[in-house]
């Protein structure tokens, strides 16, 4: 076949060497033409040229041929993402390409189909006659990676072979067509995370069981109507064979789970922070109880593990690690894997991170918080706070963000391009609340915020970095941001302050 892949990056480029390994005739289309995508298409080429001979990659849209025509090769086309090559018989997108992108309108209209590299992953698995492992997925607004890891931490402590893979950074083409470990022995089960983007085009894919974990207007302008992005979140249910796991306080987590068209005898199981009932996990006195996966849900309860075992033991996160057993639950892991797993588990930087404890105030780096919504969990995490925000809102509101969290806040030290929209937020419902409002979007800013939020502070407060915002307007990315956070914390320590 002549298939084309849109776009370069983390999963293009692993798209582009199975599809042309396995005997296709690959074209990669990338709308930019920068360093990074030279590079990227350089990677190609290398790999490329040991098969095939050395093709060559041109700007603006020329290109030649990998292998000097040969029916398997690769074609990079850099600087022109519009046009649907000649001939193509599929399309393979990387995530982020909107469906309105002139490429797939020009395919639909040619009648070419599009598949996201998870679809393909999806179809590609087991290919070699092995028994391709089942995934355990996870999606939602917020939580996605902390849940998948906290998943494969799990499944690890129950003996299982697994890996945490698809939106957490590892290509699920990859593991699927290697379907197996360093040591050549198969995975038993994959833990998957994956995101509004990849579920849009993964018409196909059949989990063993899913979580949607929570729902918060997000991604709008990708979509186009919050109904688009919940159901495009709610496709990861489609099919499945055992569990579907929802939040019970995100009504609308439940709601997909009742329009989802299911395996007969897949089971719909909560989890709250309260009370479990019946097909539920919940807490009770500092325990994690499953009220699901028991013999008599409506008379028995399982003692999972302890809250004290979650780092960090933030509401929120406390929901990530009951969403992840109940999914390792419904794959029948013991629950001392599940406590064991839990204990094993810690979180990656940059979410709600504890950086140091300075003259008796606490510092945090959630720079992860990068919406509205999951600022509000790390807000609800903390009695009292100096709160850093701002950054690039990205469409987002802030009144209910501030509402919720008006009475926990000592003080606001606000940065960033987007900073306005909060500060009058702040005005509307708190504004009684001191507000440092910085009017500078270099990286040097946040050193500067740190020291305002250290002077608001008094013993015993949080100086909590949750922006709500996108990061890009001063970082790189929101793990710079919160490197140059925990530098400025630094700075803070070495100065005996």
């Amino acid at each position: 076949m002549h298939i084309t892949v849109a776009g370069l990056g983390v999963s293009g480029v692993p798209a582009a060497r199975a599809l042309a390994g396995l005997g296709a005739r690959v074209t990669v289309v990338n709308s930019t033409d920068g360093d990074r995508e030279r590079a990227q298409a350089a990677e190609l080429e290398q790999w490329a040229a040991a098969r095939w001979g050395s093709p060559r990659t041109k700007s603006g849209g020329a290109s030649t041929e990998g292998g000097g025509g040969r029916r398997a090769g690769v074609t990079v086309r850099l600087g022109d993402g519009d046009t649907l090559p000649e001939g193509t018989e599929l399309i393979v997108t990387t995530p982020g390409w909107k469906p309105a992108s002139p490429l797939f309108l020009a395919a639909e209209k040619a009648g070419v189909p599009v598949w996201g590299d998870v679809e393909l992953a999806w179809r590609l698995r087991g290919r070699d006659g092995r028994k391709a492992a089942p995934w355990l997925a996870v999606t939602g607004t917020n939580g996605k990676t902390t849940t998948v890891q906290m998943l494969a931490s799990i499944l690890k402590a129950a003996g299982l072979r697994t890996a945490a893979v698809g939106n957490i950074g590892v290509p699920l083409v990859d593991v699927v067509l290697g379907e197996g470990q360093e040591d050549g022995t198969s995975y038993d089960v994959l833990a998957v995370e994956l995101s509004s983007y990849q579920l849009h085009w993964a018409p196909s894919v059949r989990a063993h069981s899913a979580a949607v974990l929570n729902l918060a207007p997000d991604h709008l302008d990708w979509h186009g109507s919050m109904e688009a992005y919940a159901a495009a979140k709610g496709r990861i249910y489609e099919g499945n064979t055992v569990a579907c796991v929802y939040n019970a306080a995100d009504p609308v987590t439940e709601d997909l789970v009742r329009d989802a068209d299911v395996e007969e005898g897949c089971r719909a199981i909560g989890f709250t922070l309260g009370t479990p009932g019946p097909s539920q996990l919940g807490v009770v006195d500092g325990i994690l109880v499953d009220r699901a996966f028991v013999e008599n849900r409506h008379r028995q309860a399982q003692e999972l593990a302890e809250v004290s075992d979650i780092t960090p033991a933030a509401p929120h996160n406390i929901a990530n690690a009951l969403a992840a057993a109940a999914l390792a639950r419904a794959f029948g892991v013991p629950a001392t894997a599940v406590r064991d797993g839990l204990r094993a588990f810690h979180p990656d930087a940059h979410r709600i991170q504890h950086i140091a404890d300075i003259a008796g105030v606490s510092y945090i780096d959630d720079s992860k918080a990068t919406n509205t919504h999951a600022a509000e969990a790390s807000l609800a995490a903390y009695e009292h706070i100096v709160w850093i925000a701002g950054g690039l809102a990205k469409g987002a509101t802030f009144d209910e963000l501030v509402r919720k969290s008006a009475e926990r806040l000592r003080g606001v030290v606000l940065i960033g391009a987007d900073r306005a929209l909060i500060r009058e937020a702040l005005l509307r419902h708190a504004p009684d609340v001191p507000v440092v409002d910085l009017d500078r979007t270099d990286t040097g800013a946040m050193s500067e915020a740190v020291r305002e939020a250290t002077r608001l502070a008094e013993t015993g407060d949080t100086v909590l970095l949750a922006p709500a915002c996108a990061s890009m307007d001063m970082f790189v990315n929101y793990n710079k941001r919160g490197d140059a956070f925990a530098d400025a914390v630094g700075e803070l320590a070495a100065n005996g302050h």
